[in-house]
């Protein structure tokens, strides 16, 4: 435990400064959208998607990929996110558990590649890791055999819930390990081991909302990662390897989310200032939270929690924010297709590039 020492101190502060940050935000469902998005974006990259931020935001707009494969990789995506949110309010009313887990696991894969892979169930045939027709024994990993998988997962669930372990962030490590290391499903396994991490961070409180997102780190270093999981036996100095990498991995990721909200959040307040001094109506602060929440969007996937405008008076509070610049159309109206607009600026911040 003593040489990880440094990193979990650095882990802790990190995490303990994006607490305080979620924790003060009036109204998180607006900023944390985009970056709920955003994570299952990097999430499913990492298992080999190509889509991108701007896409994902496109498709919900009603603006159909050109190729099959990219909508493919959409709909894994958006299976992220909606597991994400189900496994949020699933924790609201019970502890984590394995038949949580497979709900996850057949959302994460309904409609999408994998489908037919005993989706929402733990496995009951051996799988392993290797290259397009490599045999078992040619394989660069090999988990355990589903005779044991109950076994294990039991044991694996326990340790999930276990206040015995002398530092969370370093129970998280393990637990996150030996979950890839288990491999329990045919298909989704990456992901999953992923969203757990936010979930248990949630339940112990550590953080006001399960929305602590590790995949830009771990998309960045996706070499290392792997390489840092498939080294692992049973001596001391696989795991401390391997546990120093995901804290690191916590340490950095926390400050670049910190960083994330931030920008999210100056911006909102310059948007809000700007709608308000420049636009004279009730509902442009309402529509401002709108778009933030759906950055792409027609006009008729504009929500308003309460009271909204007439559909002309709508019209006019859009047309507004693009003379403002907050806005962009990225397709004119034509025929029956509405026009499509853009909050480019938020899209760009959380993309980390130009996309619009």
């Amino acid at each position: 435990m003593e040489p990880l020492i440094p990193f979990i101190g650095r882990a802790h502060d990190a995490m303990a400064r994006y607490d305080g940050l979620l924790s003060g935000i009036p109204n998180p469902s607006i900023f944390i959208a985009p970056m709920t998005t955003q994570e299952a974006t990097l999430s499913s990259k990492i298992e080999g998607t190509q889509a991108t931020l701007g896409e994902v935001f496109q498709y919900e707009a009603g603006h159909e990929p050109k190729q099959l494969e990219r909508r493919n990789d959409i709909i894994e995506i958006l299976n992220y996110r909606r597991a994400l949110k189900h496994a949020e309010h699933g924790l609201e009313t019970r502890p984590f558990n394995l038949n949580l887990l497979k709900d996850l696991h057949a959302i994460l894969l309904e409609g999408a590649r994998g489908e037919d892979k005993a989706r929402g169930e733990f496995r009951s045939s051996q799988n392993f890791i290797g290259k397009p027709g490599t045999k078992i024994d040619e394989a660069v990993f090999v988990p355990p055999s589903p005779m044991q998988l109950t076994e294990f997962l039991y044991n694996w669930e326990g340790y999930y819930h276990s206040a015995d372990e002398p530092d969370v962030l370093v129970q998280l490590a393990v637990l996150h390990a030996q979950f890839e290391i288990l491999h329990p499903f045919l298909d989704g396994n990456g992901r999953l081991g992923r969203i757990i991490i936010p979930l248990f961070l949630y339940e112990r409180k550590m953080l006001p909302m399960p929305v602590f997102y590790l995949s830009r780190y771990l998309e960045t270093h996706r070499d290392e990662y792997y390489a840092k999981l498939r080294a692992l036996d049973n001596s001391a100095e696989t795991w401390i390897d391997w546990i120093s990498f995901f804290l690191r991995a916590v340490d950095e990721q926390g400050r670049q989310n910190c960083n994330l909200a931030r920008g999210i959040m100056k911006l909102y307040d310059e948007c809000k200032t700007s709608v308000n001094k420049n636009m004279h109506s009730q509902f442009a602060v309402p529509l401002l939270d709108s778009i933030f929440r759906q950055p792409v969007f027609t006009i008729s996937q504009i929500s308003f929690e309460g009271n909204a405008p007439s559909t002309p008076a709508l019209y006019q509070l859009v047309q507004s924010l693009v003379e403002l610049g907050i806005l962009k159309v990225v397709e004119e109206k034509s025929g029956r297709r509405p026009a499509r607009y853009a909050f480019a600026e938020l899209v760009n911040k959380c993309e980390g590039r130009p996309v619009f």
